[in-house]
């Protein structure tokens, strides 16, 4: 049954080509929207980016027809711009007020009123406007063409839970002969009698890794089979997109770091190490803080600057000696790697579950040949005020990726950095 979409700003700068994505249904945009979008347009961010994006869009399907009486799409649905004089159409209750929000709700409420045949629903990412708009009986909900159930995340990795089975008989094992807990898809780990095996699509079978507890990365060794996993995704030049998901203190940044190292200082396999992290807001301008890109980054960047710390001694190293080498590590802004071309490059997004959907598009497609690019980050642990643990481009990656011979992906539960760490990660 077609239905009426109205469409918040917030939607729109999330993914600047949503309204492509509610198929043959009416594709409200209130007019206020427009107007903040255009207020958006002048910041110097990715916010900018899609609102100058969703202009582009706009403008070009004036070419279709007229945003005032509505344009057909492709994919069925109708789109239309709407302005509305509000003496001239409906009484404006008393409890809405003046604000952006009020007033697409009151356009919420025309368009209910103008055909109570269809039902109307308000698209926001803004939790407090679902909640208004609930309270005024117009049914809202979030932008849900990217969402991933967490619960239902592509974990990465499986086990055989049929009878005992025994490897001395296969060197590669096809997965018809074993009772798996996960879909198989290409580079699914296995753990199968305490050795790890890799999915192999073009043969159909798995192989086992060379990865194994005594595998030592630039002075560190895996100290579990999810480690194990990841230490062979990360060396694995022929995987160039890694996503590592998981709890504080799994390893997700130390194996990351470590594993950059080896491939750039002693495997040569890529140029230098480029690192960056989500400043939230996301884009914001970080010049008020003293010093180089990299001084400024440095707070955001902590985490991965002790980890450099921390493998460097293990080398016996001071981490200056490696910082100071403009062609070993460089530290870049996420808001400036737009219309970058990067190859041969090791790139390492830490903190990679507050980006939405849209950056992390943008941020992938920056990967010039002999690239690689690691994400890694905690989808339980969200600052974008617009994202939530189904929402954002770490699991979206993930998802849409697990069928891609190109990416690997590991789950990580097993908290190594401390009793107290791990504990409180379960409990708290």
């Amino acid at each position: 049954m077609i239905k009426n979409y109205v469409i918040d700003t917030n939607v729109l700068i999330h993914d600047p080509r949503a309204i492509f994505k509610f198929q043959d249904n009416n594709i409200f945009i209130p007019f206020p929207v427009i107007e903040e979008i255009d207020k958006l347009k002048t910041r110097r961010d990715k916010v900018s980016e899609s609102a100058r994006s969703i202009n582009r869009i706009l403008d070009g399907l004036r070419g279709e027809g007229n945003l005032k009486d509505g344009i057909k799409l492709e994919n069925g649905g109708f789109l239309r711009v709407m302005a509305v004089e509000p003496q001239k159409s409906i009484d404006i209750p008393r409890y809405l007020g003046t604000s952006p929000d009020d007033s697409i709700l009151y356009y919420a409420m025309y368009i209910k009123k103008m055909d109570t045949s269809i039902s109307t629903i308000l698209v926001t990412k803004d939790l407090n406007l679902r909640i208004k708009a609930d309270s005024i009986g117009i049914v809202a909900q979030d932008y849900l063409s990217d969402k991933v159930e967490i619960d239902k995340l592509y974990r990465g990795y499986a086990f055989h839970t049929g009878k005992p089975f025994k490897t001395d008989e296969y060197e590669d094992i096809p997965p018809d002969l074993l009772e798996l807990d996960e879909s198989v898809f290409p580079n699914l780990y296995l753990w199968l009698n305490e050795r790890p095996y890799r999915y192999n699509g073009h043969k159909n079978v798995f192989s086992p890794v060379n990865t194994s507890y005594i595998s030592e990365v630039f002075g560190i060794r895996p100290k579990n089979y999810e480690q194990i996993f990841a230490f062979d995704a990360l060396l694995d030049p022929s995987i160039p997109l890694v996503s590592l998901v998981g709890i504080a203190g799994t390893g997700k940044t130390l194996l990351s770091v470590a594993a950059g190292l080896k491939m750039i200082l002693e495997s040569k396999f890529y140029k230098k190490m480029l690192v960056s992290k989500p400043v939230i807001p996301m884009g914001k301008d970080i010049g008020y803080l003293p010093g180089s890109i990299e001084d400024k980054m440095k707070p955001w960047l902590q985490p991965v600057y002790d980890n450099l710390e921390f493998l460097c001694s293990l080398k016996g190293k001071k981490v200056d000696e490696y910082l100071s080498k403009k062609d070993i590590i460089e530290v870049e802004v996420l808001s400036y790697i737009r219309g970058r071309s990067i190859p041969n490059q090791y790139i390492i997004i830490d903190e990679a579950q507050n980006l939405t959907p849209h950056e992390i598009k943008t941020i992938i497609t920056r990967a010039g040949e002999g690239t690689k690019i690691v994400l890694t980050g905690d989808p339980f642990q969200i600052d974008n005020p617009y994202l939530d643990n189904s929402s954002n481009g770490l699991v979206y990656v993930a998802s849409k990726f697990k069928g891609s011979p190109l990416a690997a992906h590991v789950s990580m539960f097993k908290g190594e950095r401390s009793e107290l760490a791990s504990k409180a990660a379960e409990i708290l």
